[in-house]
């Protein structure tokens, strides 16, 4: 079964261009990718030992800077690496907080991303896995046989009040408008620019 978790993930455009860069100019955000032992918005509780095992073992896609995900959740357990859209730069404990850096790619996911991020669109950050799960009263447990796939970026977050930043930069302020009218108008624009194929509405 594929398990899902997500969270959500918010970055201010002034944040985005004056942020961290990786080596080739790409920018980077940080923050909380997933929380170990809390049941979460989809009500499932991985305790830390599995998230333990699993980012010790995600660490090597890390070091060889293959740790991609996409833009959505595809219905596979295959990173598709035409939808790419990220890569994890560095992952670290904080209690029982999981975080990370990650580079927003230059590919046409990526590009859409860091539009949304650039108009005050909020993403969710969510993880991508395999495994199955066990009932105990109201809450749904991972089992040992999870894995650890990846972290997509996608539309709806499950676990509110998890954020991701520009590394080593503070907050900035919150767009005041409503951050959602601009989206259909700008995934436009990018695909009509990458494609010459524009619709009209």
């Amino acid at each position: 079964m594929i398990l899902i978790e997500t969270q959500l993930f918010k970055v201010s455009p002034k944040q985005l261009t004056e942020g961290t860069k990786s080596p080739v100019g790409n920018p980077i955000v940080q923050g909380i990718l997933t929380t170990a032992e809390v049941k979460n918005g989809n009500g499932r509780y991985y305790p830390k030992e599995l998230w333990e095992r699993e980012i010790s073992k995600y660490m090597e896609s890390v070091r060889e800077n293959r740790a991609l995900g996409e833009l959505d959740h595809p219905d596979s357990s295959i990173i598709n690496l035409k939808n790419v859209s990220h890569n994890i730069r560095k992952i670290w404990w904080d209690g029982d907080h999981v975080l990370g850096q990650i580079e927003i790619l230059p590919t046409p996911s990526g590009n859409i991303l860091k539009a949304l991020i650039e108009n005050n669109i909020s993403v969710g950050v969510s993880t991508r896995g395999m495994g199955s799960l066990k009932e105990i009263g109201e809450t749904m447990e991972v089992q040992d046989d999870f894995e650890l796939l990846c972290w997509d970026f996608v539309s709806q977050p499950s676990n509110p009040g998890s954020y991701m930043r520009p590394a080593m930069m503070n907050e900035g302020l919150n767009s005041t408008t409503n951050k959602y009218n601009k989206i259909d108008s700008i995934i436009t624009e990018i695909l009509c620019a990458q494609t010459g194929v524009c619709s009209i509405y």
